[in-house]
């Protein structure tokens, strides 16, 4: 799986200068794992800025009424997302831009923490809404090239119950997030699929 993802990906840079290229998948499908192999690989060739970053604050989620859905479409700043995306399209070669990232150990977002240097030719954001119409069909606009990763739905929710635990949840709670939240989530980011440039088989991999 990566030796085709780094064959796509070099095929990609050797079109020349800045390239964004857009992963999307459901969560755990193996977005983040993938572009940080890609990255690994690719050296100081590329940067990864993921979506998770523009996650709503949990205390603006609270005031919305959203918290309980918290990783739906609607919880995060689309918009902020777009922005950066045309910034790092037009990025001056003099020029730092910085993106927020979004940390799991205290389950929110941080800003100004990557830092996305002028000569980085290649920007592999990730995020489960990429491919979506509404707020977020601008996003596609601004890629290159869009890729969909999709994993088998038993080892994706494996791996999420794994993860709601691993950050603090017990498995009843678990289930009943992935049953109330992420599986729903999942069904809206699958029907985006076929939008994608090229579907590509996670296997093990997860994010």
């Amino acid at each position: 799986m990566i030796e085709a993802a780094l064959a796509r990906a070099e095929a990609l840079l050797a079109r020349g200068g800045r390239r964004l290229l857009g992963l999307a998948g459901a969560p755990g499908s193996g977005k983040s794992t993938l572009a940080a192999r890609l990255a690994a690989a690719l050296g100081d060739r590329a940067v990864v800025v993921p979506m998770d970053g523009f996650h709503l604050a949990q205390r603006e989620l609270e005031r919305l009424g959203r918290a309980g859905r918290k990783g739906a479409p609607d919880t995060f700043d689309a918009a902020g997302y777009i922005a950066l995306l045309q910034r790092l399209r037009d990025q001056p070669t003099d020029g730092m831009v910085y993106a927020p990232e979004f940390r799991r150990e205290i389950e929110e977002p941080v800003a100004g923490a990557i830092p996305i240097l002028a000569d980085t030719p290649l920007v592999i954001t990730e995020g489960n809404y990429l491919l979506l119409d509404g707020a977020w069909s601008p996003v596609r606009d601004l890629l290159d090239e869009s890729w969909y990763v999709a994993t088998p739905e038993p080892r994706r929710e494996a791996w999420l119950l794994a993860r709601h635990m691993a950050f603090g949840r017990d498995r009843e709670s678990a289930l009943a997030w992935i049953a109330a939240t992420d599986a729903p989530n999942a069904r809206v980011i699958a029907a985006s699929a076929t939008r994608a440039d090229w579907q590509i088989a996670a296997g093990d991999d997860r994010a």
